[in-house]
């Protein structure tokens, strides 16, 4: 099986041809062997639906002489609170994700985009699990205020994939295992899995999860609203998650950078053990939303490369469950997978109803 893969983002368009095959292990059905063809798109900025005609353009040019694909996979960005799973685009979908905001969300360019390649070789589109997926237990999402609850929000995408390989790596079936995944980079989060379903997250970006490189990290609640009066609600969101973390505490956000100077520089000595106290808190506040000892405790994202942080991490929590590190990000694989699984028959494509439709509609 052949998928196109397209994944729009912050300042380009990253592609791939994925061929996918079922895995042969048999202890472990489900499992797929992929070998992806990279290419990218690097733009100045940041691309919005504006872009979509010259993106559609530059990806028929960049795919010839691939293959003929049997599906077209695109990053699914927020099209509304859905479940999990590889969610067939149809043209209502890609016209709501680039609607107002939408518009101007790079990630949600990759449905329009799957579809407009897809039709041209007759063959499906999909997305797979959305920013927007939000399976939380109703009791995750109760605060202590009436009428404010919660919604998930979280590295949707690549914390699934590492799961489920997470999953695989201790002998068990992503639906009958545990885990618990902190995704650290640019911005933070860390995700409860149990039995396949993110139960519960500490939520990234201005909403919570601990500091990243630009994320600042729970705030106390007389502070944040000292910097909404100062700053304003928007002011106050970019600090939050675009000028916190690491960038504030140390004037940089480069990896490479911040660990050439851990040895000397008292700044970025006192922000690493932040960094690094406040995962270990948030690990163990999701595992404590487990029903039972989690099988995995997995750490991934850009800052899962900084091995002196990740070997903290690894002493200060290896007593709760084995530490798989996955650095980086695995969000073309995720998408490859997903689409996999729907043309193997592995599991079925769900369909993407618009949020303000009626129910039955």
């Amino acid at each position: 099986m052949i998928a196109y893969v397209i994944n729009p983002g912050t300042g380009g368009v990253k592609l791939a041809c994925a061929a996918i095959e079922a895995s042969l292990n048999a202890a472990l059905p489900g499992q797929l062997q992929l070998i992806l063809t990279r290419e990218e798109l690097s733009l100045d900025v940041s691309p919005t639906a504006d872009d979509l005609p010259e993106l559609i353009r530059q990806l028929r040019t960049l795919t010839e002489g691939w293959p003929a694909p049997d599906a077209v996979v695109g990053r699914g960005g927020l099209i509304g609170r859905v479940a999990a799973g590889t969610y067939r685009v149809t043209p209502e979908m890609a016209a709501f994700a680039v609607q107002d905001d939408g518009a101007r969300h790079p990630p949600n360019l990759g449905g329009p985009l799957a579809l407009a390649l897809a039709e041209e070789y007759g063959v499906p589109a999909f997305v797979v699990d959305p920013q927007s997926v939000d399976e939380l237990l109703p009791e995750a999402r109760e605060t202590g205020l009436q009428g404010v609850r919660r919604h998930a929000e979280f590295h949707a995408l690549n914390a699934r994939v590492v799961a489920r390989r997470a999953a695989h790596d201790v002998g068990k079936r992503f639906q009958d295992a545990r885990i618990v995944v902190a995704h650290l980079g640019v911005t933070t989060s860390v995700t409860a899995f149990e039995h396949g379903r993110a139960i519960d997250t500490s939520g990234t970006g201005p909403d919570g999860g601990p500091l990243g490189a630009r994320q600042s990290g729970p705030l106390p609640a007389r502070s944040l609203l000292a910097l909404v009066r100062e700053h304003g609600e928007q002011g106050a969101l970019q600090m939050l998650s675009g000028a916190g973390g690491f960038k504030s505490l140390t004037g940089s956000a480069n990896l490479k950078d911040l660990e050439a100077r851990l040895v000397s520089d008292p700044e970025v000595q006192s922000a690493a053990a932040a960094f690094v106290h406040q995962v270990c808190k948030a690990v163990g506040e999701q595992t404590g939303a487990l029903t039972g000892r989690p099988d995995a405790l997995v750490l991934t994202g850009g800052i899962a490369r900084w091995e002196e942080l990740v070997d903290r991490i690894e002493r200060r929590l290896a007593w709760v469950a084995p530490v798989l590190v996955v650095p980086g990000e695995l969000e073309l694989e995720a998408l490859a997978e997903g689409a996999g699984r729907v043309l193997l028959g592995l599991e079925a494509a769900r369909e993407w109803r618009h949020p303000h439709a009626a129910p039955g509609a």
